[in-house]
């Protein structure tokens, strides 16, 4: 008897970190540049104060968030577009071989969708950055199927409320979902909920690390 077909999973990925390349102490240096202390936020891979959860949430506007900024971590003499660039330092390049490799995935049948803990200042930039250097008219949007953004569900990881929202949207089974992240907080809900995760730490990148993860995922078709 031949063994039974196996179904492709449905891929869900993060974006800083898996997708597009980032550095988070650029920006944490970037606003100890503009400190008169010489100090900096509080906002780190792995934690971050209410202010910025509540941007990446919807719950401020950019205008709210950098008077919090200026409020928070007395930074009154810094200008709206210096306090964007430094809160933007923190994103650097998106390598094409990641884009061709998202878009051969698709050609294979793979599902695949975006989940990502991320603000309009962000979005607007790496819009932009997409659309000047690789014709993206709608950035990241064009590569993938779905793009869930935190602000504009009003949910973020590692809640499970996100990734429940993500599921029912799509109509996707956890144990038929392979969730590609790089922060351990991130991987250990989406496991708990029962989706299958590849944790993607330094110096791994997408395109080394997914196709032997994609190799091991089975799921029995029924």
């Amino acid at each position: 008897m031949s063994a039974p077909a196996r179904r492709l999973p449905n891929l869900l990925f993060d974006f800083g970190g898996v997708i597009i390349n980032v550095d988070y102490n650029r920006t944490l240096e970037a606003m100890r540049a503009l400190s008169r202390a010489g100090s900096t936020i509080e906002f780190t891979q792995a934690s971050q104060s209410a202010l910025f959860d509540e941007l990446e949430t919807g719950r401020l506007t950019p205008a709210e968030f950098r008077t919090g900024l200026r409020h928070h971590y007395d930074l009154h003499h810094a200008t709206d577009a210096q306090l964007d660039e430094a809160w933007n330092a923190m994103v650097l390049d998106l390598p094409l071989e990641r884009i061709e490799y998202i878009r051969e995935l698709r050609r294979e049948g793979y599902q695949t969708a975006l989940l990502s803990n991320t603000n309009s200042i962000h979005i607007d930039m790496i819009l932009e950055m997409l659309r000047r250097q690789y014709g993206l008219q709608n950035g990241i949007a064009d590569v993938l199927d779905r793009v869930f953004y935190s602000q504009e569900v009003g949910l973020r990881k590692p809640g499970k409320e996100v990734f429940g929202h993500v599921l029912r949207e799509l109509n996707w089974r956890p144990e038929e979902t392979l969730f590609v992240e790089d922060s351990i907080q991130h991987i250990r809900t989406a496991e708990a909920l029962g989706i299958r995760t590849l944790f993607l730490q330094p110096p791994l990148t997408l395109t080394q690390a997914l196709p032997a993860a994609l190799r091991a995922f089975s799921v029995p078709s029924t």
